[in-house]
């Protein structure tokens, strides 16, 4: 990492800056605690205004699990790109690789603020291991571990057709 000015918090805006998600898919409101390269903190606010509450489940919302774990990704997206000079949404995207190690321990419904804390496990190239945990207030909702890769875009879309 360059010695470059990396702010410690992020809003809305800074997120869209760095990962490509948009509504409905971006899952994450604010990012904290920003350590470069090593860990931070994810904000989502969960609404009753949700889509996927329409039918997870009708009379009983909850927020489904992979998008909790969606939100894990994207906050650990987000710390990569931040802690690298000259990277962006526009020039890079940052993809799953594996899910390992998921325990889903507590239901997240509507009013809930979860708050996902991600620290990176190890880096080799552009290659990023990630532990992260979700809670709402202190109870531990979400765990697991994953990877994920940064990739240039002009080498994201290599080998598709025109």
């Amino acid at each position: 990492m360059s010695d470059f000015n990396v702010p410690t918090s992020l809003d809305i805006g800074g997120i869209m800056a760095r990962i490509p998600h948009r509504y409905p898919m971006l899952l994450i409101d604010r990012i904290e605690d920003i350590v470069p390269a090593e860990s931070c903190t994810g904000i989502k606010n969960v609404s009753a205004n949700e889509p996927f509450f329409q039918g997870h489940f009708p009379g009983h919302p909850i927020m489904p699990g992979v998008l909790i774990i969606e939100a894990m990704a994207q906050t650990a997206a987000t710390l990569v790109v931040s802690s690298m000079e000259g990277v962006t949404c526009d020039t890079h995207i940052v993809y799953f690789m594996t899910i390992d190690d998921t325990r889903f321990r507590n239901p997240v419904i509507p009013g809930d603020q979860l708050r996902i804390n991600v620290k990176k496990e190890r880096r080799r190239g552009n290659v990023w291991r990630f532990r992260g945990e979700a809670y709402v207030g202190d109870k531990l909702c979400t765990e697991a571990v994953y990877t994920a890769m940064l990739v240039p875009r002009d080498e994201a879309h290599k080998g598709e057709s025109a």
